[in-house]
């Protein structure tokens, strides 16, 4: 074979292996999706129907247009009608996998970390999943509604209803992930807090990272999805295993997919140990990181591409 026709050969197999390569998270659409959640007329809130269900929508139109089967799941709540919203990729049968998150918010804020930034990443890996030719397994995207106070830890909050409607129905969950303020970082010192002061002497005090959190006993879906992701990840990534009675371990939707014997875990920037415009009118776009949220959503889109 001549140089020439080795190197052409060479440029040609280096552009497919280009070509195969997830592309990465778009910050602008990052920054879109969560402009449209903090900017309803009121707060998105259960008070609030119309914001609620204006940002019901808007998640809705956007899994559309990336390409999702996309259905709703509508349920009852103090003669309230509440939504949530569902887009599926891949096969239609066999084993699927749950990514999860919240759309509402706690009270009269804007909610741009809790949990903006968890939707945004759920309507940007939907839009990066719809650009892949064949999913190796079914992968659900729900944005579920009240997850926070005062229907947190009771049977109205969507993932509930969702995690029931699984069961009931026999369907088969390889695992799920529940995204939860997954925009808020902070390099400096002493900007990390956590439930049990002890663990600063473990995994630091600066507020850098993100952090996939399951409970003990949570089986191999969450050492396989740990390992993953930090493998994956450009950006820094702990792992935070602990018992379920540990403040904070259980905090988001995942829980709920626990009490049916689903594998779940937690993927998020700590919350409230960190960020401390959690559930307060500060908590705002600008003070969020487009950059390594875009980064979070890249490891989760290479994590969940593996079979």
């Amino acid at each position: 074979m001549s140089r020439t026709l080795y190197c052409v050969g060479l440029l040609a197999l280096l552009a497919g292996e280009l070509r195969a390569q997830p592309l990465p998270a778009d910050t602008a659409r990052l920054r879109h999706h969560i402009v449209a959640l903090t900017t309803t007329p009121e707060p998105r809130n259960y008070l609030h129907e119309a914001s609620l269900n204006q940002a019901a929508d808007y998640i809705k139109a956007e899994l559309a247009a990336a390409g999702a089967r996309s259905t709703e799941q509508p349920y009852q709540v103090q003669g309230r009608t509440y939504r949530n919203i569902i887009g599926s990729y891949g096969p239609e049968a066999g084993p699927r996998l749950i990514i999860g998150v919240h759309y509402d918010v706690c009270g009269e804020q804007p909610g741009a970390d809790d949990n903006g930034s968890g939707v945004a990443a759920l309507l940007e890996l939907a839009r990066l999943l719809s650009q892949q030719k064949q999913l190796p397994y079914r992968i659900d995207v729900v944005a579920y509604t009240l997850e926070e106070p005062p229907f947190f830890r009771t049977r109205s909050m969507g993932s509930y209803v969702h995690a029931q409607f699984l069961h009931k129905a026999g369907i088969a969950v390889r695992g799920m992930v529940a995204l939860e303020t997954l925009g808020y970082f902070d390099d400096r010192k002493h900007t990390q807090d956590y439930p049990l002061g002890p663990l600063k002497w473990v995994y630091g005090s600066r507020g850098n990272y993100v952090t996939v959190a399951q409970k003990f006993g949570n089986g191999r879906f969450g050492r396989q999805f740990a390992r993953r992701y930090r493998t994956a990840a450009h950006l820094p990534v702990k792992r935070f295993k602990a018992p379920a009675w540990l403040p904070g371990i259980d905090f988001s939707d995942h829980l709920n997919y626990w009490y049916f014997g689903y594998p779940a875990v937690l993927l998020t920037d700590t919350a409230f140990y960190r960020n401390h415009h959690y559930h307060e009118p500060t908590d705002t776009l600008n003070r969020l990181d487009m950059r390594r949220l875009g980064l979070a959503v890249d490891a989760l889109l290479t994590t969940v591409l593996q079979p």
